[in-house]
């Protein structure tokens, strides 16, 4: 089957794409696309790929499924176009940002900025059913997500990867620690942050002082 994807990932994610669970879960997607309103758009799926090559992948950021508002997804977790408003989640995550590296809160809410960078925004779930949360979960993209993980954890060393709640450290799971680096807090959203399991991780500034470490670039946040 073929898919729409950076040829970087094809290249190392072909033998996921011929797999019976993805065929059953490209169906079900195709079908779900055609029935009813669902986010982000369909060029937009595996945008998380095409921002951020293979090769160049330094951070990951893990998410659990697309906003699932009109007009909020656009295929990177915790991001959003320019325009749409902050959802909470991205709203503390802008506000961490500000006390733990100095960087006054910005405008846009759209993170390709850090995915050209290096940083693979990277949601478990990659569609979602318009205001279901959670409508596609256990259809085969966690299946997927999890193998995406895995490689980069096989083929690629010091990368940065957060893991932010409960979700995404379960995904944790598939990670080499003893060739790729681990920093885990709550989750950004609002039920999380305000019981002081976000606020103060300083996963941003940790993350760029590993990297210089290494002698890799820093992300510009």
């Amino acid at each position: 089957m073929q898919v729409n994807i950076a040829e970087s990932w094809k290249h190392i994610l072909q033998e996921e794409f011929d797999k019976p669970y993805f065929i059953e879960l490209a169906n079900f997607v195709k079908s779900e696309y055609q029935n009813y309103t669902c986010y982000p758009k369909g060029s937009a799926i595996f945008s998380a790929f095409d921002y951020c090559e293979f090769n160049d992948v330094k951070v990951v950021i893990i998410g659990q499924d697309p906003y699932h508002g009109v007009g909020q997804a656009n295929g990177l977790c915790f991001s959003v176009h320019d325009g749409i408003a902050h959802p909470p989640s991205l709203i503390n995550i802008f506000k961490e940002i500000e006390t733990d590296v100095t960087i006054p809160y910005p405008k846009s809410g759209d993170l390709s900025r850090w995915a050209q960078q290096g940083v693979l925004l990277l949601n478990a779930t990659l569609t979602v059913r318009a205001h279901e949360a959670g409508s596609h979960q256990n259809k085969g993209w966690e299946q997927f997500t999890d193998a995406v993980i895995s490689k980069i954890s096989e083929h690629k060393k010091d990368v940065v990867f957060l893991l932010w709640g409960g979700y995404a450290k379960k995904k944790g799971r598939k990670i080499d620690t003893s060739k790729h680096t681990v920093l885990q807090s709550g989750h950004p959203s609002p039920l999380s942050a305000n019981r002081g399991y976000w606020f103060g991780n300083k996963h941003f500034s940790q993350t760029n002082s590993i990297l210089e470490e290494k002698n890799i670039t820093p992300i510009q946040w």
